[in-house]
C-alpha cells in the first residue's frame, strides 16, 4: 500500500512537536532556494541548524510530557506534607540550547518546594544539564579551560563562561572517591582470570599552583625568595610555585622471567631482540593534590585488596627509593596483612651508576659506558653490596680527593642503603617487573601533559577535579563513573528530600494536564 505525499500531513498529528516540523520545512525551503553549496558549506550550515532542530525537539518532549502533577501526597524527608500546589518554570541549558521546563511545585509556608518532575527527569539544581557537564568534563580532561569554553561555544548550543566551566568540572568530579570505594570485591572466578602478580606503585609530581593553594612551607619559601633577575631565574633558583601530587597505580601482570644478561642488553646502545613484554592488566591510575601520601597509599592497598581479597597473588611495589614512600608502604603492608615485595626501580640505580662513573672518566668517555654496564650486570645478579665496596676501593686506589670521589661515594652509599630492595636476581626469577615505567608514564600523561601547560596556575579544587577526570579516562572508568555520578545526583538533589526516598509519580499515561494546578503567569 502506497501513501501519496498529499495524503500525509505530519503537522496534523504533530502536537507539541509542530515547531520541529516547521523548522525542518524551513530548512528544506532554504536549501532548495539557495545556490548550490559546496559540501563543506552545507555541512557547516546544517550542523548549526540541526542544533536548533534538537533544541525544539527537546522542548517539545518536555511540553508533551507535562508538568508532572501527582495524585499522591507529597511528603518530604522530615514527614511534612506539602499541600500547596503551583505551576513553576525553570531554564535548562542543554547541548542543543536553552529550554524551559514547566513543572508542578508542591510547597508549604516555611518549607522549600518540591518538584516531582525534577526528580523524574533528574534535573541538576543549576542551569547546565548533565550532558553539558559531561561534555565540559571530558574536554577539560584534555584541554585548557579556555579551550573548553571555545569548544562548547562552537560545537554545542550551550556556550558557558570560563568560571561556570570550572564549576561544572568540580561538580562532575565530586563522586570520584565514593565511586572507587563502592567497587565490589572481585569474585574467585575474576581473580583466577587475572595474572598472578599484583603490582602497586606510586610517585610524586609537582603542579604549579596559585600562591593561596600552596602548602604552608612552599608558600613561605615563595614569599621569602629574592630572585637575582627580574625576568628569569638564576641557576639553582627555585620558583616555589608547585604543590606535589601523589600519583598511584595498581594493576596485575603476567610473570616475565629473564636472565640478568638479557636485562643489561636492553640498556645497551643496540637493543637486543627480546620476547614480547607482558602488558599491565586492568590498570588503574590516579593522582591527588589534596590527599596526603599516606591516604593515597591506603587507597592503593584498598584497590589491591578488592582485586585479591583472599591474598592469592604475589603483591609487589615498584618504587624510586623515596624514604617516606617506603615507610608508608611497609606500614600499610603490615596493616593489610600482606607480604609485600618492594622493588627499587632499576632506572634510578642506573642513574646513580652514571653519576659515579663521572668520578673516574670524563663525561663523554666511551669507557664510562662499559664501566656502568659491567657494574649493572653485577647488581642485577644480586651483588649490589659487592659493587658498592668495589666502587669505594677504586676511588681510594686512584687517590681521588674528597670532592673528586664524592659522586662515587654517593653511588656506593645509595647501593648500600637500599640493598634490601636490590635483589634483582630473585625478582627476575619470580618474573617481577624491575622498572617503574607504568608510574613514570602516569606522572606524565595524568599530571604533566595537562597540569604544566604554559602559564598554568591552578586552584586546589580545580586541579584536583581535572586530575580526577584525567584519571578516570586513563583507567577506562569514565563511562561507569558517569552512571554512578548520575545516580548520586538523583539521591543528592531529589530522592533524599522525600519521605523514605520515594518520589510520587504522575498517573500512568497522563501528562498531568487533567490535574488541578495554578498556572504561573509570566
Amino acid at each position: 500500500m502506497f501513501v501519496t505525499t498529499a495524503a500525509f500531513n505530519p503537522m496534523s498529528e504533530a502536537g507539541a512537536f509542530a515547531p520541529v516540523y516547521e523548522k525542518l520545512e524551513e530548512l528544506i525551503a532554504h536549501w532548495r532556494a539557495s545556490a548550490p553549496m559546496k559540501h563543506s558549506d552545507l555541512e557547516d550550515w546544517l550542523f548549526t541548524e540541526m542544533l536548533e532542530v534538537g533544541r525544539r525537539f527537546y522542548q517539545a518532549a518536555l511540553d508533551e510530557r507535562g508538568p508532572g502533577a501527582v495524585l499522591q501526597p507529597v511528603i518530604d524527608a522530615d514527614g511534612e506534607v506539602h499541600t500547596q500546589q503551583r505551576l513553576r518554570s525553570r531554564w535548562l541549558l542543554t547541548l542543543f540550547g536553552r529550554v524551559e521546563v514547566e513543572r508542578e511545585g508542591y510547597g508549604k509556608p516555611g518549607l522549600k518546594s518540591l518538584h516531582p518532575l525534577d526528580a523524574e527527569l533528574n534535573l541538576p539544581p543549576e542551569l547546565y544539564s548533565h550532558g553539558v557537564r559531561r561534555r565540559a568534563a571530558e574536554e577539560a580532561a584534555k584541554n585548557s579551560f579556555d579551550e573548553v569554553v571555545i569548544s562548547l561555544g562552537e560545537t554545542t548550543g550551550a556556550a558557558a563562561p570560563k568560571r561556570q566551566v570550572e564549576q561544572l568540572i568540580e561538580r562532575a568530579a565530586q563522586d570520584f572517591e565514593a565511586f572507587y570505594e563502592a567497587q565490589r570485591a572481585a569474585t574467585p572466578e575474576e581473580v583466577a582470570k587475572s595474572s598472578g602478580l599484583l603490582i602497586l606503585t606510586s610517585d610524586g609530581k609537582g603542579v604549579p599552583m596559585r600562591e593561596a593553594d600552596l602548602r604552608k612551607a612552599t608558600r613561605e619559601a615563595a614569599c621569602a625568595r629574592r630572585p637575582k633577575f627580574k625576568h628569569r631565574r638564576a641557576k639553582g633558583e627555585k620558583p616555589h610555585t608547585k604543590r606535589m601530587a601523589t600519583v598511584a597505580s595498581v594493576y596485575t601482570i603476567a610473570q616475565w622471567v629473564r636472565r640478568p644478561e638479557e636485562v643489561v642488553r636492553e640498556f645497551g646502545p643496540v637493543k637486543a631482540v627480546q620476547t614480547p613484554r607482558p602488558k599491565p592488566e586492568d590498570k588503574r591510575v590516579w593522582a591527588s593534590l589534596k590527599q596526603p601520601p599516606e591516604e593515597v597509599i591506603r587507597q592503593a592497598f584498598e584497590e589491591a585488596a578488592r582485586r585479591d581479597p583472599e591474598r592469592t597473588k604475589r603483591w609487589a611495589a615498584v618504587v624510586d627509593g623515596n624514604p617516606l614512600q617506603l615507610g608508608l608502604l611497609m606500614v600499610a603492608a603490615e596493616e593489610y596483612g600482606v607480604e609485600l615485595t618492594i622493588v627499587l626501580d632499576l632506572i634510578h640505580v642506573i642513574e646513580y651508576l652514571w653519576k659515579a662513573a663521572r668520578a673516574f672518566y670524563p663525561a663523554e668517555a666511551p669507557q664510562a659506558e662499559l664501566w656502568v654496564s659491567e657494574r649493572l650486570l653485577e647488581i642485577v645478579r644480586g651483588r649490589s653490596s659487592v659493587v658498592a665496596a668495589a666502587i669505594r676501593r677504586s676511588a681510594t686506589a686512584r687517590d681521588l680527593s674528597p670532592k673528586q670521589r664524592a659522586p662515587a661515594d654517593k653511588g656506593a652509599d645509595y647501593l648500600l642503603k637500599y640493598a634490601d630492595f636490590l635483589r634483582y636476581d630473585e625478582y627476575l626469577r619470580a618474573g617481577l617487573p624491575i622498572a617503574s615505567g607504568v608510574i613514570e608514564g602516569a606522572c606524565r600523561y595524568v599530571v604533566k601533559d595537562r597540569m604544566e601547560i604554559t602559564g598554568a596556575g591552578w586552584s586546589l579544587d580545580g586541579a584536583e577535579a581535572v586530575l580526577q577526570m584525567r584519571a578516570l579516562r586513563a583507567s577506562g572508568d569514565f563511562d561507569e563513573y558517569w552512571k554512578f555520578h548520575l545516580e548520586q545526583e538523583q539521591k543528592r538533589h531529589h530522592t533524599n528530600h522525600y519521605a523514605e526516598g520515594k518520589v510520587p509519580l504522575p498517573p500512568p499515561n497522563s501528562d498531568g494536564g487533567n490535574l488541578p494546578h495554578l498556572r504561573l503567569i509570566k
